[in-house]
């Protein structure tokens, strides 16, 4: 009687335990951009999510401000997005937590055919000065819009690397596909840009060059990163562990098997349009830039967020940015 009677209360104690909440259907923002790869890898060879959860949600974006509001108003579980975005996103309430970073030091200032001779030769600090001279207008430049990573290291490229006058060139704000069209139409004569835009320009336009590569813009300046919402931490680290597990094995096909990597990543950057080749060339050339340990980009935010504040480009408050980044997940993922 009383092994009947223990039993009941058994049966009964484990009924009315609470189930072990399911994965959810994450809400993913993101670019369609080359710094985003890790993500459509992922997608792609399905270890985004574990077996038994469901199939996340993508939410695509144009812009980092479009995605940045996104967080602000409390939507999407987690995102692949500029550290820019993430600081401002941050700096007005988002409960977010950088948990990996994609890219470093991803920007190229690219110089069309006209412009491009200035550099090659003399001073790069009146390479723009002497371009106004000759052609009587100042040179048109584009960046991403002010806030964004690109922006900055463009200006801490003109104002601290190469000590160029601002106000020797006239810079446009635009985006990525933007960017790319004016610069295979000639309506502008160089941008700060990221591949494979990079790539299709060099390839589209012969006479244009790089000038000035990622190191030499802002050294190891941080570029994309994945976030996730700490609410999300919280309620489910199971499913967080998985995307930065996920994330470090994209990151190793990227760097260690390009056209397979080229393969994934074709079908999601630049509306899938761009040849295998062509993306797969750009991958090549990002090989160093591909980096998730969150870990080596922490102090270069932090230097982004305080030269951010002196242009004045960013209204949001500084965030404490240690406060930022989560590394558990990345160290736990990187020790297996």
């Amino acid at each position: 009687m009383l092994r009947k009677l223990l039993a009941v209360s058994l049966l009964s104690a484990f009924a009315a335990a609470p189930a072990l909440s399911a994965p959810p259907a994450l809400e993913i923002g993101y670019l369609p951009i080359l710094p985003d790869a890790q993500l459509f890898i992922a997608l792609e060879e399905g270890t985004l999510q574990a077996k038994d959860a469901p199939a996340p949600k993508l939410v695509q974006f144009q812009s980092g401000p479009a995605l940045t509001q996104a967080l602000i108003a409390g939507q999407l579980d987690a995102a692949y997005v500029g550290i820019g975005p993430a600081l401002v996103a941050r700096a007005k309430g988002a409960d977010i937590k950088v948990i990996a970073s994609n890219i470093v030091e991803q920007v190229n200032v690219v110089a069309l055919g006209p412009l491009a001779p200035y550099f090659a030769s003399g001073d790069p600090a009146t390479a723009f000065a002497r371009f106004a001279k000759d052609h009587g207008r100042k040179p048109v430049i584009a960046s991403y819009p002010k806030g964004a990573v690109p922006e900055a290291a463009l200006q801490y490229w003109l104002r601290n690397q190469i000590k160029a006058d601002p106000a020797s060139v006239e810079l446009i704000y635009q985006g990525e596909a933007q960017i790319q069209q004016s610069l295979l139409t000639g309506a502008i004569d160089g941008a700060a840009i990221l591949e494979p835009t990079v790539t299709t320009v060099l390839t589209r336009a012969p006479e244009s060059r790089v000038v000035a590569r990622g190191s030499e813009l802002f050294p190891k300046q941080p570029g994309a990163v994945l976030l996730v919402r700490e609410k999300l931490i919280a309620e489910h680290p199971d499913t967080v562990q998985q995307l930065v597990n996920a994330h470090l094995t994209s990151t190793a096909l990227l760097k260690n098997d390009p056209a397979k990597a080229a393969g994934y990543v074709q079908k999601y950057v630049g509306g899938g349009r761009l040849d295998r080749s062509l993306v797969e060339k750009a991958i090549r050339s990002s090989h160093d830039q591909f980096v998730a340990d969150p870990h080596a980009i922490v102090n270069a935010t932090a230097e982004l967020q305080t030269f951010q504040a002196t242009l004045g480009t960013v209204e949001a408050p500084p965030v404490d940015v240690k406060q930022l980044f989560d590394t558990r997940y990345y160290d736990k993922a990187a020790k297996q």
